[in-house]
């Protein structure tokens, strides 16, 4: 069995093998500066630059399969033989499609970085990708929901204040367990969110979501706290913030509680965020810019969620549906 090797930038563990450390060094040898310029000048996340770590590793590993060694080598069928070899392994079309764009923009910094004359990858197409239409929950169902957690207890009063912000803001769960106490401005009404990229954007909290935190400041996370300190809001029964993997196990628990056979988890509530929004008339590019979206086109799939949600209540309730 091949061991990997782990790699170290900017505090971040990539696992590379040796056979692809070893052809990073035919390869190209700056590879710390092109993760440099992921982080620093694209201001990619971590998940981000491990996804492009490994989509590159297996490229790579491909390449030298072939004998290649210079970035020069590279032609479009080779790059087409990979993704074809992505697709026989099981792939989907949207995870081929990544790893065609961290291809494309590592070859394009090869292009800048004068290690590669012109990039093979930009005249390939991306595969084609299904939109398929995020499924969401009604109001019953999120009400539902949000009455599971055991109010008796310090961390039940703590999961339905995460689940009522969940719903009230449409943020995403990496925003919510790293959502910090100076970020809440309960007076004015509103939360400060940072998203991919470190973006930064200013999210209105709901009357409901509003009082349920307040609850758990004052009640619970004292609690929780044990006499420490802590500037992230939401925290576990050590006083430690909450993870996103213990966040995802709860959800799906009172999902099962509450009886609902969809599969739960915290993005449901934000496709349910959005949906219901705009079901209920709001435009297209406020909740574009309260989920944080850079392209329109994103939230857009949203008009299809209501727009099929209004043709089955017209099947239903119209007399020649």
């Amino acid at each position: 069995m091949e061991v990997l090797a782990p790699l170290e930038f900017d505090g971040i563990a990539l696992t590379m093998s040796p056979l692809t450390l070893k052809s990073l060094g035919k390869m190209h040898p700056s590879l710390d500066r092109f993760l440099h310029y992921l982080t620093v000048e694209k201001g990619v996340s971590k998940n981000t630059l491990e996804a492009y770590s490994h989509g590159l590793n297996r490229f790579i590993e491909h390449l030298e399969g072939k004998g290649i060694k210079t970035p020069n080598e590279i032609s479009k069928l080779d790059i087409r033989e990979f993704l074809l070899f992505l697709k026989k392994k099981g792939l989907s079309s949207r995870s081929i499609a990544r790893n065609l764009v961290s291809i494309r923009v590592f070859l394009r910094f090869l292009v800048e970085d004068g290690l590669l004359q012109a990039n093979p990858a930009d005249e390939i197409e991306s595969p084609k990708i299904a939109k398929t239409l995020p499924e969401i929950l009604s109001l019953d169902e999120v009400e539902t929901l949000l009455e599971q957690p055991d109010l008796l207890n310090p961390r039940g009063v703590r999961d339905r204040a995460m689940l009522e912000i969940l719903y009230a803001t449409g943020m995403r769960v990496s925003e919510l367990v790293r959502l910090q106490t100076p970020h809440l401005h309960l007076e004015a009404g509103y939360v400060l969110l940072f998203g991919k990229g470190s973006k930064e954007r200013i999210v209105p909290i709901g009357k409901e979501a509003l009082r349920w935190v307040e609850r758990y400041l004052k009640e619970s996370r004292p609690n929780l706290l044990k006499h420490k300190e802590s500037s992230f809001l939401f925290l576990n029964r050590s006083g430690k913030p909450m993870s996103r993997q213990q966040f995802w196990k709860n959800i799906k628990a009172y999902g099962r509680k509450a009886g609902i056979r969809k599969r739960i988890t915290p993005h449901l509530l934000r496709h349910s965020f959005a949906s219901h929004l705009l079901e209920r008339g709001a435009d297209l590019r406020s909740v574009q810019l309260m989920l944080g979206h850079v392209d329109i086109s994103t939230t857009q799939i949203y008009t299809h969620v209501t727009g099929e949600r209004l043709k089955k209540i017209h099947q239903q309730y119209h007399p020649r549906g």
